[in-house]
């Protein structure tokens, strides 16, 4: 799949107020990194690389190392809200550790086109670089107390996307209103007018 044709908006999101919990959503509604190509979209449309950085090099490798990773930010994330961890927990809490110490990918600025600085990567990155960048921020999520207060998960039907609500009141209760914010109202509208023809 080439990059940038299997990005329809609902496959890959970025709404979910970090990067390491938008890389928990691409397992909703199924398998979302199933390519090296959708892959390098998703790497690209979360911000870890600026637009235009080479990925061509990524490999099957990769597919297997981020899926391993949101496994464990997953296990983690889930784990916070328990009272009691799982078992996996201390497993987890390790490999995104040792995830966090590889150096994230070093930016540079350089002169645009218009001449105006843009951000590019002083060379390709690397896998480890990009999980070491995404492992850091699941770290700096879940060792901030009021960041961590503020993980939510979706109370759409079936949908197990976890935010962070940054909402007034803290009243974020969809992932996304768009999505499943709309697919409730429908079905409290067909509701409502199931009730009304009886």
């Amino acid at each position: 799949m080439a990059l940038g044709t299997a990005t329809v908006a609902y496959e890959l999101r970025f709404d979910a107020g970090r990067i390491c919990l938008d890389l928990l959503a691409t397992t909703h509604p199924g398998e979302r990194l199933d390519s090296t190509g959708v892959l390098a979209a998703w790497i690209v449309g979360s911000g870890l690389v600026p637009r235009g950085t080479d990925l061509t090099h990524a490999d099957p490798s990769w597919l297997v190392a981020f899926r391993e990773l949101r496994g464990r930010i997953g296990e983690l994330v889930r784990g916070t809200s328990r009272d009691i961890p799982g078992p996996g927990y201390d497993l987890a809490l390790a490999h995104v550790n040792e995830a966090a110490r590889a150096a994230p990918p070093a930016p540079r600025a350089v002169p645009g086109e218009d001449g105006s600085l843009v951000r590019e990567l002083d060379g390709p990155p690397d896998c480890a670089a990009l999980l070491g960048a995404i492992a850091r921020d699941a770290v700096e999520l879940l060792t901030d107390p009021v960041a961590r207060a503020a993980i939510r998960e979706c109370e759409g039907d079936n949908c197990p996307i976890v935010y962070l609500d940054t909402s007034r009141g803290r009243r974020r209760r969809w992932c996304s209103s768009e999505v499943c914010g709309n697919r409730e109202r429908v079905a409290r509208h067909r509701r409502r007018a199931a009730l009304s023809r009886t």
